[in-house]
């Protein structure tokens, strides 16, 4: 029997992994990328009212110029903004610290701490928990007059009178930025000791082996080759920070006189409250867009890597 010239038909199966990324494409153009362009529309329009979300009219940038000229609305949105930024920076300080003392410890090889396990289980339980729990847990701990931290201070003599925590605006940001800290330093942590555990362990035995103390290996090994990582929790935690929202709404409602308010909640309230000024709202997000990419930016210049190859590492421990 005559055998066929033809070559049996190649079966591929390549255009299979287009189906399974399709569906993270279609959620991101729909409920991401189209809503980005819609606020950058809407930003420049007069849409104020529902009614108006659709049909409205064009007015250039008439509402960028209301949030850079003194009016009560612009004053509002930059006094949101310096209550972010402060709330974000006695939040992220203290994390980042705490963080990398922690992932110090925990990959440090002349410590061998027992139990590593259950206590990263037990600092990073704060960020499953749900911000409104959080929030309401807390409420409940400093609320006035009969609450548990004022019956306790009462108890041991600090306080005479119960005092109104979230009346007095250091007390109430503080209380805030403790929250968010508590809530995310168990993530920071663990995203370090990622980081660190990708480190050639050639470089700490060397460092070790020449007498080094685990000071030196922290500053000269450790701290210039997790940059990148340092880089990626600076501009995440700027992210989250500058768009903060949960826990102010739940626990302050931006009080007292708007000094824990913050950009999202000014959002919020200018697009979902009162007249619904979409037009505004839209406006206050592309300005915070714009200063989250320009800090983003500037990040990325400040923490570029100028550390050099392991050689020269291992020079400068011993100058």
């Amino acid at each position: 029997m005559q055998q066929s010239g033809r070559k049996p038909k190649k079966v591929t199966y390549d255009h299979y992994g287009y189906f399974f990324i399709a569906p993270f494409f279609i959620v991101f153009l729909v409920f991401q990328l189209y809503p980005i362009f819609f606020t950058f529309k809407t930003s420049m329009t007069d849409a104020v009212g529902w009614n108006k979300i659709l049909n409205n009219s064009m007015v250039g940038f008439k509402n960028f110029q209301t949030l850079f000229t003194a009016n009560e609305t612009s004053s509002l949105y930059w006094l949101s903004f310096k209550n972010t930024v402060i709330i974000w920076f006695f939040n992220f300080v203290p994390q980042i610290g705490f963080a990398l003392i922690l992932a110090s410890w925990f990959t440090d090889q002349h410590l061998h701490l027992k139990a590593q396990g259950a206590f990263k289980v037990m600092i990073f339980m704060p960020n499953i928990i749900t911000a409104a729990t959080i929030g309401m847990l807390f409420f409940s701990l400093f609320s006035y007059p009969i609450a548990p931290i004022n019956t306790l201070l009462q108890k041991i003599g600090v306080l005479n009178t119960p005092f109104e925590y979230f009346r007095n605006v250091p007390t109430s940001r503080g209380i805030v930025s403790f929250i968010q800290w508590w809530m995310w330093y168990g993530n920071t942590m663990i995203i370090m000791i990622a980081g660190m555990s990708g480190i050639n362990p050639a470089l700490f035995e060397a460092a070790m082996l020449d007498g080094c103390t685990s000071r030196q290996i922290f500053w000269k090994i450790t701290l210039p080759l997790i940059k990148p990582i340092l880089l990626y929790n600076l501009v995440t935690s700027l992210v989250g920070g500058l768009t903060m929202f949960d826990i102010p709404h739940l626990m302050t409602q931006g009080n007292p006189n708007n000094m824990t308010n913050t950009v999202a909640r000014f959002i919020y309230q200018q697009g979902f409250t009162g007249t619904y000024n979409f037009n505004m709202a839209s406006a206050g997000s592309v300005v915070l867009f714009a200063i989250i990419i320009v800090c983003s930016l500037f990040l990325n210049m400040l923490m570029k890597d100028r550390t050099g190859t392991p050689r020269k590492l291992h020079r400068a421990m011993h100058k």
